[in-house]
């Protein structure tokens, strides 16, 4: 169908109130406004079951029955966790303010069922659904592809809070030990750590540089195997 049929759902409508199309706050299909200053927006039966249903008749039966009407797209940025943590002297609490629970949600139902619905998480892939969009078929293809992306930057995004938590919490030694230098002195130091629970050795004296600790993995090889050691931890 043409864009300017289309009915916007969104958070903040007045940002988008003068693009043409058709646009409504999403507590309009919830009936619950903003909670928890902000922390509950989308989270709700009627948001999720509009873009996790399929065209089965059993779908479209619970869906009348709860007089919920589908979504057919998506398009969601996250909190910017990766800007707010490279701030200097950035604190937790600001941190986890910036953890996006909806979006990434939004992201994850709407990229699930991508075989009907099309999810945006990319800004630059706007102009290109919305002249598919005007033409009257966002393809399978595209559908796929933005599907994907969103998969991707999802991980990507669930990445990072792990990291920055492991470097708060368990850098000690428990998941993730700094390292004295790169391959050279000259080199940003490294760091060993572990996603799969603690590190599989314990630094009895002094701190290991990176080739020390590759010396060592040459040896724990023989020991415990190489596919069994590769995978339990990251240089």
């Amino acid at each position: 169908m043409p864009y300017h049929e289309t009915t916007i759902l969104t958070l903040e409508p007045t940002v988008i109130r003068d693009s043409g199309f058709k646009v409504e706050d999403i507590s309009a299909i919830t009936n619950s406004p903003e909670i928890l200053k902000g922390r509950v927006k989308t989270l709700h039966p009627t948001v999720h079951a509009g873009i996790l249903s399929t065209n089965s008749e059993s779908d479209e039966k619970d869906l009348a029955e709860q007089s919920i009407d589908k979504v057919d797209f998506v398009v969601c940025n996250l909190y910017p966790f990766k800007d707010t943590i490279a701030k200097i002297n950035v604190t937790i609490e600001e941190a986890v303010e910036d953890i996006d629970i909806g979006g990434v949600t939004l992201l994850r139902a709407a990229a699930k069922n991508h075989a009907r619905v099309c999810v945006l998480s990319d800004p630059q892939d706007y102009a290109e659904f919305l002249q598919g969009l005007d033409k009257g078929e966002v393809t399978e293809k595209s559908r796929q592809l933005y599907a994907l992306k969103s998969f991707e930057h999802t991980a990507d995004y669930e990445t990072t809070i792990a990291d920055f938590f492991r470097k708060k919490y368990a850098s000690d030694g428990i998941q993730q030990v700094s390292l004295r230098y790169g391959a050279n002195p000259h080199q940003k130091p490294a760091a060993a750590f572990s996603k799969n629970g603690p590190l599989p050795f314990k630094i009895l004296n002094g701190a290991p540089g990176y080739i020390n600790l590759l010396g060592n993995i040459g040896d724990l090889r023989y020991v415990l195997g190489a596919a069994a050691l590769e995978a339990y931890f990251d240089i």
